[in-house]
């Protein structure tokens, strides 16, 4: 089985939804690939922090300040019912490109473990992630090349394949994330709860046994085919 996870690091419901999925993956009796694909929320994002995260809140779904602070307190515990030390509030909002960048640059070299890493630096530390040396740390933390790493951001590799994710995500008709596609034909959208994820990929991964149990040469009453 493969899932194809399109996600952006500023966006609280996908580190939550990705945390449910790997609980759910965990309860699976199949391997399970996750490739993590690239969606920025907002690509005209400032490559500075202009705005508190409750502001910014209000701002754009046209909330008093107020109201903006207990559904950011809300969507908080969430995360922290997961077991994740969130801390919405204080998130410092700024482009997530080179971070998405990185991601890809970690997965060829095998680090996906960077995901959890960049997440959890936005999310629990409250980190820029548009901040370069803030990447590279990261990475390095991962097993990465410094000097590699550091050239790598210097540069614009992999921006096409972050690009190439969001085409991909456009022509599936994707305006929101987490978002999932699995084996190529199945979606699900949203940070559904744990046992959803659970029985939705138990159901599919018996479909597939199906098809793949039914599709060979067989013969019946009515022949061979």
């Amino acid at each position: 089985m493969k899932i194809e996870l399109w996600s952006d690091y500023a966006c609280p419901f996908c580190y939550i939804g990705e945390t449910r999925l790997k609980k759910a993956l965990r309860q699976l009796p199949a391997s399970v690939e996750v490739e993590f694909k690239s969606f920025e929320l907002a690509p005209t994002a400032p490559r500075e922090v202009v705005s508190s995260t409750q502001d910014r809140f209000a701002e754009k779904y046209g909330l008093t300040v107020e109201d903006a602070r207990a559904r950011i307190d809300e969507i908080s515990e969430m995360g922290r019912a997961e077991g994740l030390d969130f801390k919405y509030l204080t998130t410092r909002n700024t482009n997530t490109f080179d971070a998405l960048r990185l991601t890809k640059f970690a997965h060829v070299r095998g680090h996906d473990e960077i995901v959890d890493k960049l997440f959890d630096a936005y999310f629990t530390k409250n980190l820029e992630l548009v901040n370069l040396d803030v990447l590279k740390k990261i990475a390095v933390e991962c097993g990465l090349d410094a000097a590699e790493v550091e050239n790598f951001l210097a540069g614009d590799e992999f921006a096409a394949e972050v690009r190439a994710d969001e085409q991909q995500a456009t022509a599936y008709g994707i305006h929101s994330v987490p978002y999932f596609v699995i084996n190529g034909k199945y979606a699900m959208s949203g940070a559904q709860p744990t046992e959803f994820i659970t029985a939705t990929l138990r159901k599919i991964l018996a479909e597939e046994l199906d098809e793949k149990f039914f599709d060979g040469m067989v013969c019946d009453a009515d022949g061979c085919h």
